[in-house]
């Protein structure tokens, strides 16, 4: 090899290395509270992609096959889990073809493992039931209180995946983690006057964000969860909340509002209507800060 080669090499050679050591994890998620959790623990050190789009209902995403792309190449999954992707994920993966990110795998990241689950069942479990899954609740982060746990177990998993970057996940989930109990507090202090208030919601996915809020869950507009809401069910959700004078419709943005707004119409209570994960690009706690704006102004226009 002459001189002048020799120096070209290690140019190409100096100039890659830099790249090499900046390689970023990949994380997939399937949602978007996940990717916004997942970034504050990866910061620089990740690249965080987001399956379902934060207008489509978790239960239902398509299995489109970019999204088998986006599988293949990450070195970390991180999923809701409790079976909330169960209809759509296993058929993700057999179609990836990625080890590295199967069940028992260090890259099979399950969210709902890190916190406890509300809402197990206790009995056997029927299709007559409606959608109730078998691990228990899986809309897990609509409790900001469960998103330090998360953010610590995930900073966990990256350390074993990514050891040269162990401190720097665990030291950004601490700062995750304060900053989300500092807001906690705020929250709290809001929704305190509204403590024991009844309030309906379409699905049972705020049971979390109820217990949160000190809320109480009183019915849901679906007369069974997955279950479209009929006219008896309809009928008989409109004389309860005049019965108790319940305030508060809390939806999410991705069903349909139409049932929730002649409950609302006819009883005079609030209907709210709240994107149910972050949107894309938005951080988690600001999230939070508006479904729980949305509450409290909610409940604030019905107290007066």
């Amino acid at each position: 090899m002459s001189i002048q080669r020799f120096l070209t090499f290690c140019a190409v050679a100096l100039a890659i290395a830099p790249l090499a050591a900046q390689a970023k994890v990949r994380i997939v998620v399937t949602v978007t509270d996940l990717g916004a959790i997942a970034q504050e623990v990866a910061g620089d050190n990740g690249a965080v992609t987001v399956l379902a789009r934060p207008t489509q209902d978790p239960h239902f995403v398509d299995a489109r096959p970019n999204l088998m792309i986006d599988l293949n190449r990450a070195d970390a999954l991180v999923l809701i889990g409790a079976d909330l992707e169960v209809g759509w994920l296993p058929v993700l993966l057999r179609g990836a073809r990625n080890e590295k990110i199967l069940s028992g795998q260090p890259g099979y990241i399950d969210a709902s493992s890190f916190v406890p689950l509300k809402e197990v069942p206790t009995a056997k479990i029927e299709r007559s039931m409606g959608d109730i899954h078998p691990s228990g609740n899986p809309h897990i982060t609509t409790d900001p209180t469960n998103a330090p746990l998360i953010a610590r177990g995930l900073a966990e998993r990256l350390a074993t995946i990514d050891v040269a970057n162990a401190a720097v996940y665990r030291a950004n989930a601490e700062k995750f983690a304060a900053a989300t109990n500092a807001r906690i507090a705020t929250w709290k202090a809001a929704l305190a006057p509204y403590k024991g208030t009844p309030a309906i919601t379409y699905h049972r996915s705020w049971i979390y964000f109820t217990d949160f809020a000190g809320l109480e869950e009183a019915g849901t507009v679906e007369p069974k969860p997955g279950i479209p809401p009929n006219a008896k069910h309809v009928a008989d959700l409109i004389a309860l909340i005049r019965v108790r004078h319940i305030p508060l419709v809390l939806q999410e943005s991705w069903y349909g509002s139409a049932t929730s707004e002649i409950v609302a119409r006819e009883t005079g209570a609030k209907l709210v209507v709240v994107p149910g994960m972050a949107r894309e690009g938005q951080p988690y706690l600001e999230h939070i800060d508006e479904v729980v704006k949305a509450t409290v102004a909610a409940l604030a226009s019905k107290k007066t």
